[in-house]
């Protein structure tokens, strides 16, 4: 039985076409032969990375994937500063799925599954997924849209590569999160223009928007009508409006705002953006055209080094992997070899990544940056079914 599952790009195989067999039919569509070589990468004949950069990636990934299995605690989850939890989880347990381990066989299946397990365990009567409850006053959950829909993320995408009877244990769940999405999506906005996007997690009052979250609750939801959830085109309608309107034409990026000490592009806002229009259809869309730009003039070469107060190297390194995968061509062939020599050479002996040193998010520590270093380097193997193109 196939248990770790690559696809080919030049000599190293893929596992699109078995991740997709699984998806569709269920893991006994899979045969006893091995891996099956689909031959060059949707780029052609070009190759990305030469046999041995292959190595590096493939040893790197190996090496970050033993350290988070080492460090996931009895409970499933891995630790975090609360704020964040299970969103770390969520995304350490998404590092596995994205390196081709499956939920109920291989090496990696009890990790897999107590992540699922912890991240099912905090969903609160009302849907949210977040450890840290929104209370009954008109404060915000500053970090509770986040684990939400990363949860939710992670979720549907291991929906399909699970078992029936586990399936519609997750099914509920994530019926039930989909109802929270949109019930905080249709909060009232303070502005017009923040109609469609998401903010902060409140129980009441009104509410704004920024990209950051709502890239994540679109991906939520782009992911769960994928796996055939019931989410009506008007909710990713309306959080595509908002997002085009992050757009600012004269610094060709999108805005993590759209007013006062919100309006700024980073790296990770300009990941996000792109990554939004292609979950709509718009990656050869001018905005993103424009911003692939943009990300190839503020690259990663320097490893955890921001760009200003409000940039994050991990986050933006996932959000503009992702991104320029989509964009594809000339920006992909550009950008991931050299992050990915950035990464090999900056990871440290225990397969760690180091925190953020973004002072605000520096508190979710090594397994949170791990993990997105994870995510970061593995868009060539194209196994999540939320990130192919």
């Amino acid at each position: 039985m196939l248990i770790r599952l690559h696809c080919v790009i030049r000599s190293r195989t893929i596992s699109c076409l078995v991740m997709s067999l699984i998806l569709l039919f269920g893991r006994s569509a899979v045969g006893d032969d091995g891996p099956v070589d689909i031959g060059e990468s949707r780029f052609g004949s070009r190759p990305l990375l030469t046999d041995p950069q292959w190595k590096q990636l493939d040893g790197a990934v190996d090496r970050a994937l033993t350290y988070l299995a080492h460090n996931q605690g009895r409970d499933g989850s891995y630790a975090t500063h609360a704020s964040g939890q299970p969103a770390v989880t969520a995304l350490a347990t998404m590092a596995f799925l994205a390196s081709g381990y499956l939920p109920d066989e291989g090496k990696y299946q009890k990790e897999i599954t107590r992540g699922v397990d912890y991240v099912l365990s905090m969903q609160a009567p009302d849907g949210a997924i977040t450890l840290q409850r929104v209370g009954t006053h008109r404060a915000a959950h500053f970090e509770g849209n986040y684990n939400h829909a990363i949860s939710g993320l992670m979720l549907t995408e291991v929906y399909g590569m699970t078992t029936a009877d586990r399936q519609e244990e997750i099914r509920i769940v994530i019926e039930k999160a989909l109802k929270q999405t949109r019930a905080q999506q249709t909060m009232p906005k303070r502005l017009p223009e923040d109609e469609g996007g998401w903010r902060y997690m409140r129980r009441f009052g009104v509410s704004d928007s920024d990209l950051s979250i709502t890239a994540w609750e679109l991906m939520f939801l782009r992911a769960a009508r994928n796996a055939e959830f019931d989410v009506p085109s008007e909710w990713i309608d309306e959080a595509m409006g908002y997002i085009r309107r992050t757009y600012e034409p004269r610094q060709q990026g999108f805005r993590y705002g759209l007013r006062g000490e919100d309006n700024y592009v980073s790296r990770g806002m300009a990941g996000a953006g792109v990554v939004a229009l292609a979950l709509g259809g718009e990656h050869n869309s001018e905005m993103a055209q424009l911003t692939g730009q943009w990300i190839l003039r503020h690259d990663f070469d320097r490893f955890n080094r921001t760009l200003s107060g409000e940039d994050r190297y991990h986050y933006g390194a996932f959000y503009c992997s992702q991104a320029m995968y989509q964009l594809g061509g000339d920006y992909w062939f550009d950008f991931f070899p050299r992050l990915l020599d950035v990464y090999v050479k900056n990871q440290n002996n225990d397969g760690s990544w180091d925190a953020e040193s973004n002072g605000n998010d520096n508190k979710y520590g090594s397994l949170y940056s791990t993990a997105l270093g994870v995510l970061a380097l593995t868009p060539p193997y194209q196994i999540l079914p939320i990130y192919q193109r």
